[in-house]
């Protein structure tokens, strides 16, 4: 079950039984220089390309867990909160994930951070910071990887 938990709600996840035990105790930062959205154009989806402006790296607040199976092994994985996507964002789609500003990364991170300030953490980043550029469909294939995946379609 756990490498079905990839998203966590930022309104539940402080409750929810697969993810409050994380939230308090195993948070992390996951880095991203981009991440993909796919809007539905009538019967096809349209995969879109979402970075910085600046073209920076930057970290999603995450979650990790490990988990063991009936065999004694184990696997770690990792979930990315999300939450309304803000303005710029929700034409695309109705959530984003969350996008920490480098000054609260000490806070997500650290043990004595209280419930409430993590949750202050849990909100849509800043509008005008992204860009959102279609990308070829190319991208939505899990064996291809590379910069092909982040070529712009001409509009």
């Amino acid at each position: 079950m756990g490498s079905r938990l990839i998203n966590a709600r930022a309104e539940t996840v402080a409750e929810k039984p697969s993810f409050r035990s994380a939230f308090r105790k195993r948070r992390c930062l996951v880095l991203a220089d981009g991440y993909y959205e796919w809007v539905r154009n009538g019967e096809a989806k349209q995969p879109y390309h979402i970075s910085l402006h600046s073209h920076s790296p930057f970290a999603f607040a995450g979650l990790w867990e490990t988990w063991s199976e009936e065999s004694g092994s184990t696997y770690s994985t990792c979930s990315i909160i999300t939450c309304a996507a803000n303005k710029d964002l929700e034409q695309l789609h109705h959530r984003m994930p969350v996008v920490l500003e480098g000054a609260d990364y000490g806070i997500w991170l650290t043990d004595g951070a209280t419930k409430d300030e993590l949750l202050e953490l849990l909100k849509p980043a800043a509008n005008g910071i992204f860009n959102a550029h279609p990308v070829s469909n190319f991208v939505n294939s899990p064996a291809h990887e590379g910069p092909n995946c982040t070529t712009h379609l001409r509009p």
